[in-house]
């Protein structure tokens, strides 16, 4: 079973279970007439826990991947509610309904946002970094004192194919090609940036690694890159020779400067991101790239 299969890394992830022969269980809030029926789709109101205890009970799932949250790091107020239903309240009832059909293994995700573990004085900047904190220190519960076996992963700057064309990356490449100008802020925040076919092999071997139950792990390349850098290497691999404009927004404050800790996830898990960050973006630039000419084309259909 996973959640928020339609959104960037539960669509993946469904793909590649999918492509092995697994009985794959994307679970959504809604189905869209042109989601991929290659696997079967459920929707689900994961806030309400009669409907969760339901859907545990039709399924049974031997494996549980919790992909679903309301993703964004702004410090906004009106982001309490709406991140601690989607976020908090929807993983303490999947908790629960996993734990009461024993499933074989709980693999929820992270945030790179979060405070340090065992920093526990630290406030989380945004409501969607405390929501995830609150939903890691439940799972760490349900593991200590109901031995539920959750293993959490934590995402770095996560980039490719398919992402929602409001992040950086889509956001940049998709202007460039229809030709115009990025509005960004200065640029100089350095991320830890990793390409998504390596997370998602990070998440599917936290599935199958044994004795890692109650664990944290991060899926990140281990280098610091800035954003600006970023940016200039879309504009250089697009050649278009447009300039973003940087600037143009303000910088988010207190936002923090976080590196994967790779030692440990090698040295547990076997696993490093293998994909060179100039690759990663050639082949998303690759991706949207088709994606554009397909919409212009449907868009704008050869008269006959």
């Amino acid at each position: 079973m996973i959640t928020g299969a339609s959104g960037f890394l539960g669509s993946h992830l469904c793909r590649r279970y999918h492509s092995t022969g697994a009985e794959v269980h994307g679970v959504s809030r809604k189905i869209s007439p042109k989601a991929d029926k290659t696997f079967q789709r459920w929707a689900t109101d994961l806030t309400d826990l009669k409907s969760v205890r339901s859907l545990f009970r039709k399924i049974k799932p031997d494996i549980l991947f919790h992909l679903s949250a309301q993703v964004t790091a702004a410090p906004n107020a009106e982001l309490v509610p709406t991140t601690f239903e989607s976020i908090l309240k929807s993983t303490v009832n999947l908790l629960i309904s996993a734990n009461e059909i024993g499933c074989k293994r709980i693999v929820l995700t992270g945030s790179l946002t979060e405070p340090l573990p065992g920093d526990t004085d630290a406030a989380p900047m945004s409501p969607y970094a405390a929501a995830k904190w609150a939903s890691n220190a439940y799972a760490r519960m349900f593991h200590a004192l109901y031995e539920t076996p959750v293993v959490i992963v934590r995402p770095f700057m996560t980039y490719g194919p398919r992402q929602n064309r409001s992040k950086i990356v889509p956001y940049v490449i998709l202007s460039l090609m229809g030709n115009e100008i990025p509005q960004l802020s200065s640029g100089q925040w350095e991320a830890d940036w990793v390409y998504v076919d390596d997370v998602i092999d990070g998440i599917v071997t936290a599935a199958r690694t044994p004795g890692i139950e109650g664990c944290s792990f991060d899926l990140g390349s281990g280098t610091l890159v800035s954003i600006r850098s970023v940016v200039e290497q879309i504009v250089s691999l697009t050649r278009t020779g447009i300039s973003p404009s940087f600037h143009s927004l303000p910088d988010r404050p207190a936002e923090q400067r976080r590196i994967a800790d790779t030692d440990y996830v090698f040295q547990n898990l076997g696993w490093k991101a293998t994909t060179p960050l100039k690759k990663g973006l050639e082949q998303t630039i690759e991706w949207f790239k088709n994606e554009f000419t397909q919409n212009r084309k449907r868009n704008n259909p050869a008269k006959k």
